[in-house]
């Protein structure tokens, strides 16, 4: 990463570190605290979201015994609540904002903005007993690939440390720590758009701002449109919450021998075995040559940083392309060996949990009708439509 990110990671961090209140939470491993850099999935051995979520987890415990009442009357009907919503003590409060701007930063977003941590009961039925009084546990969910996970660490209310089974969901109420994935997710989805329409705009051989109006034109747009999508049951952990579902489309440009791609938001693909019938675009056809596109589904992850999976997908599927001799002759038939060379180039611990790369589906074509068509990869089984769209 850039030594501006990494400078700006680690006097955040230091920052974080200063306080009374931090020294007195953060216990996370001494090589961690001397060596803070970006998160990201090419350095598996770096400061991560999940040692923030530690820290913050054990300071919202310490605040049970004079706010978890006020708590309980703030939750939403999701039982969610932001930290910025939380009655939170003054020192604890601030420790999330500082916690908040680190993430971010680690994530490659915005400075400013929403804070991006809350606390979700981990499960509905946990709700009564809570206000049976039984005093939450505040856990978080820990590194590592979720099958893997044997115990998951949380607080009680005197900080003491509990081990639970990170297979089994918990009898005693549990306030899991996470990111406010509706936050932070549609904020990293505008920075990959961000950077794939500066380098659109950057590439392209005619004026920028026809490159970005090309959709609103007075001509009929077609597009293909997904009217069924479901995920398979991977059994996630109790502690994982909703997922938060992207699409990458992939393909050539029209108009010069570049790769495009753009970035598509599912939001409400937030659990697996369920069907969706969202009736969203999904593709737009005007934007592709040959009039084929793949479909790469990836899911919102922790220790994402979209600036820099959004610069690394240009970066591969550019240099990609430079590699085939007359992209041309070949066709449509290069789109797939794009897409590959984009999932060749993912660190292969991006494929040993599903908070990743979820599945793809490759050549999809103008003007056809995909029924229950299931990704390479098994994994998610979508049905798709063609759809002109008409100028006003």
């Amino acid at each position: 990463m850039h030594r501006l990110l990494k400078l700006a990671s680690v006097t955040i961090a230091m920052a974080l570190m200063s306080g009374k209140t931090l020294a007195q939470s953060l216990d996370v491993q001494s090589s961690l605290e001397s060596s803070l850099h970006s998160v990201d999935k090419f350095n598996t051995a770096s400061f991560q979201v999940a040692d923030i979520k530690r820290v913050v987890a054990k300071a919202v415990a310490r605040d049970i015994i004079s706010h978890e009442q006020a708590w309980l009357g703030q939750l939403n009907s999701f039982n969610k609540l932001n930290l910025s919503k939380m009655m939170l003590s003054s020192d604890v409060s601030a420790l999330g904002s500082k916690a908040s701007g680190l993430t971010r930063q680690l994530k490659g977003l915005p400075s400013g903005g929403h804070q991006v941590f809350q606390v979700r009961l981990a499960d509905e039925a946990m709700l009564d007993a809570w206000q049976q009084g039984q005093s939450p546990l505040v856990a978080f969910a820990p590194r590592g690939e979720d099958t893997q996970w044997l115990h998951v660490e949380a607080f009680d209310k005197h900080g003491q440390l509990h081990l639970l089974d990170a297979t089994q969901l918990p009898q005693q109420p549990v306030l899991v720590v996470e990111l406010d994935k509706q936050i932070v997710h549609k904020a990293g989805i505008a920075v990959m758009r961000e950077v794939f329409t500066q380098h659109q705009i950057n590439h392209s051989s005619v004026d920028g701002t026809a490159v970005l109006n090309s959709l609103h034109a007075d001509t009929a747009i077609s597009t293909s449109v997904i009217n069924r999508i479901r995920l398979n049951d991977d059994k996630e952990p109790w502690i994982s919450g909703a997922a938060e579902v992207y699409a990458i489309v992939n393909g050539v440009s029209p108009s010069r021998d570049e790769p495009v791609l753009d970035v598509v938001d599912l939001p409400y693909l937030d659990h697996d075995g369920q069907d969706y019938a969202p009736n969203q675009i999904l593709i737009h056809w005007e934007r592709y040559r040959w009039q084929a596109a793949d479909v790469l589904l990836m899911e919102h992850d922790d220790n994402t940083n979209y600036q820099e999976l959004a610069v690394a997908f240009l970066d591969v599927v550019t240099q990609a392309m430079k590699l085939i001799p007359n992209p041309k002759v070949q066709g449509y038939a290069i789109i797939p060996q794009l897409t590959n060379e984009l999932i060749k180039a993912m660190p292969s611990h991006w494929f040993s949990n599903d908070d990743d790369y979820v599945d793809v589906f490759y050549t999809l074509f103008e003007n056809r009708r995909y029924s229950n068509l299931m990704g390479a990869s098994n994994n998610a089984k979508m049905t798709l439509s063609p759809l002109t769209i008409e100028p006003r």
